[in-house]
Order: C-alpha cells, then sequence, then structure tokens
C-alpha cells in the first residue's frame, strides 16, 4: 500500500490546515472502508444539497443526527429485546446494527432539517455564503482618476 507523507504541505501553508487533514483523510482511507449503511448526496438547488441514508429497520428514536466540529455525524444505536424468541429467522438480510457515518461540511454550510420517511433518512443542508466572500461587480470609472495620481500631473507641468 502506498503512503503519502503531507508534512511538506504543513510547512509550507499557512491557513490550510482543513485542506491538508481533509487530503490527509481521503489518503490514509482503508480499503475496506464502511458501506453501511449506503447514502445518497444529491444537489436539489445552487446552494442547497440533501443526504439521503438508508435506515430500514430503525426508528426515528434509535437515529441521531448532529453538527460537531465541522462534520455532519449520523448514528443509529437499536435496542433489540434479545428476550423475544416469538421470532424465527429463515434468512435476516434487514441489517439493524448500530452504525456512525460522518460526512465532511464545508465552511459556511448548515444544515437546515432532517426527516424519517419509509426507511429513509433526508437531511437538507444550505450553503449560505456571507456577503463579504459573494462576489462583486466593480464598476469602471472613465473620468475619475486616483488621487495623488492627477497632483503629480499637474506639478509636472507647472516645472
Amino acid at each position: 500500500m502506498r503512503t503519502h507523507d503531507l508534512a511538506p504541505l504543513y510547512r509550507a501553508t499557512v491557513g490550510f490546515d482543513r485542506v491538508a487533514d481533509l487530503m490527509d483523510r481521503v489518503l490514509s482511507a482503508d480499503v475496506s472502508q464502511q458501506t453501511y449503511p449506503p447514502y445518497n448526496i444529491e444537489k436539489t438547488d445552487e446552494n442547497a444539497y440533501r443526504i439521503s441514508v438508508a435506515v430500514a429497520g430503525f426508528s426515528a428514536d434509535d437515529l441521531n443526527v448532529e453538527v460537531r466540529d465541522s462534520a455532519l455525524i449520523v448514528s443509529a444505536r437499536r435496542v433489540e429485546d434479545e428476550k423475544d424468541t416469538s421470532r424465527t429467522y429463515l434468512h435476516r438480510g434487514i441489517a439493524t446494527r448500530a452504525f456512525e457515518r460522518r460526512f465532511a461540511l464545508a465552511d459556511h454550510v448548515r444544515v437546515t432539517g432532517a426527516d424519517h420517511v419509509d426507511g429513509m433518512l433526508h437531511i437538507d443542508l444550505v450553503r449560505e455564503v456571507p456577503e463579504a466572500l459573494k462576489p462583486r461587480r466593480i464598476a469602471i470609472g472613465g473620468s475619475s482618476s486616483i488621487e495623488g495620481q492627477s497632483s503629480r500631473t499637474t506639478e509636472t507641468a507647472e516645472v
């Protein structure tokens, strides 16, 4: 297995710690990465997203959704009654084991809500870019001059 050392990236950059940490996490991820439960990420609008997690067998009370340290954490723990012997499974294919799934959130992404419908957990997210970071159009003026430049022009003319 190949490993990449990102130490030079940490030494040569300032303020890009999150990007370097994200790259480090991605590059060091195991090949046997967690696949349970399956999920979809969809873009529903220009600045809106939805994460849908298949949580068949879990009730809304068994699920926990929280945002911590720029990460969305979806977890579930089902309390099964092991004493219930009235059921005999010939095949048990619906997994209801406990899980924790983490999603790294970009800057200015906020979770707006979560719904549990038909065995799917839908989590809605919106990206809210502050006004200071939005692109601005700068008007170009043809007749105005930069302060200080006009005074130099008149000084040169007088000499």
